[in-house]
């Protein structure tokens, strides 16, 4: 209901009448449409933040990481789009959001995601003049502003090749800006290995080839199709 009104829009009475339940029985478990505000907060982020921290401290290289942490966000918003746009429109940037310690939030998973980077640093994937921690609110930015285009229907959400071409998107461009040059952008797993992968390549755009090259494909296909066969 948040998603579909907003959360001015919202009242306890529409939570109540979509769930099936009491109006008495929201103010049971929630004291006002603040804290329940604040709950739907609380459960989406930390289920966010408990997958990027698998993948932030996991082996591998950086590459690898960064398009498993977009996976990660583009993939719970494949799956529930109302709680991501929740998220996005009514708390990370509405005053309707102001219980939400959301500075906390959002400081805790840029600091797991910079301690990825500082660990790149190390090793010599990562640029000696890029910051770890000005990496990482770059990094989730870029993935906010990417699902903000969906969200407010700049993108259609319901094109799944728009979807991965947006995550593919982000990664190369912010990859493209911090490794050190010559590191590979791509996992070391084939890209056919990738979530996705066979659907976008199966959409990439085909190019023509020039006429002459197409007229002689035909043609050599029909002389072959009339050949006898050898006996």
């Amino acid at each position: 209901m948040f998603a579909r009104k907003g959360y001015h829009g919202c009242r306890i009475a529409d939570v109540a009448k979509e769930a099936g339940v009491a109006y008495g029985l929201v103010y049971h478990y929630f004291k006002n449409k603040d804290e329940l505000l604040e709950t739907v907060f609380e459960t989406g982020w930390s289920g966010f933040i408990s997958r990027a921290r698998l993948v932030a401290e996991s082996e591998g290289p950086l590459a690898e990481k960064v398009r498993r942490i977009a996976d990660v966000a583009f993939e719970a918003y494949r799956v529930d789009p109302r709680a991501v746009k929740v998220l996005i429109l009514e708390i990370a940037r509405s005053p309707a959001g102001a219980r939400i310690n959301r500075q906390t939030a959002f400081v805790d998973v840029i600091r797991l995601s910079a301690q990825m980077f500082t660990r790149a640093k190390e090793s010599g994937e990562l640029r000696p003049d890029v910051d770890p921690l000005l990496a990482s609110a770059l990094l989730f930015g870029s993935i906010e502003m990417g699902l903000t285009a969906f969200v407010v229907g700049l993108a259609d959400a319901r094109d799944t090749v728009m979807l991965e071409r947006a995550k593919a998107q982000i990664a190369d461009s912010f990859l493209h800006g911090v490794l050190v040059p010559g590191t590979p952008s791509e996992p070391e797993l084939s890209r056919a290995e990738h979530p996705g992968a066979e659907l976008s390549k199966a959409e990439e755009p085909k190019h023509e080839a020039p006429p002459e090259v197409s007229t002689w494909k035909r043609e050599k296909s029909g002389t072959k199709s009339k050949a006898p066969k050898r006996t």
